[in-house]
């Protein structure tokens, strides 16, 4: 796996990961012009795409009909210093559907525990916690 980032103007670069290209830039109090998004926002989007991507999966492979899943990710940067880092990260997983809601935690718990690399390396530096909504109704874990 290889990114290639080009510097073009003030904060922003032009980012290449394989056939694909997007830009990246730091908001104007901080240099750019907020012409994409920053690297931190960026490492947010990558736990949150890991986890949806493998649950989706294991959801699909148990055949569990979801008809909407929506994964964000919330994180704090609590460090007063540089380097600024976050401490910890909530992955909200929310669905839709006649999911099982205990087939819908061991999906989660696998992404979690097992298939997500990302949140294993995040994990290495600050707690990664998930929190699952199924239906408008949170679930706690079983």
């Amino acid at each position: 796996m290889n990114s290639t980032l080009t510097h073009t103007d003030g904060m922003a670069f032009d980012v290449a990961i394989g056939e694909h290209s997007f830009t990246i830039d730091a908001k104007p109090e901080h240099g750019g012009h907020g012409t994409g998004p920053n690297p931190k926002a960026l490492l947010l989007a990558s736990l949150g795409g890991c986890s949806a991507m493998d649950i989706v999966s294991i959801l699909d492979k148990m055949r569990q009909p979801y008809t909407k899943l929506v994964v964000s990710v919330d994180a704090e940067i609590t460090t007063p210093d540089h380097p600024k880092v976050f401490d910890d990260f909530t992955v909200h997983v929310e669905v839709e559907g006649e999911v099982v809601p205990k087939k819908l935690w061991k999906a989660v718990a696998l992404s979690r525990d097992r298939y997500c690399g990302v949140a294993e390396m995040l994990r290495a530096h600050a707690p990664v916690t998930f929190k699952v909504v199924l239906n408008g109704e949170e679930v706690p874990e079983p």
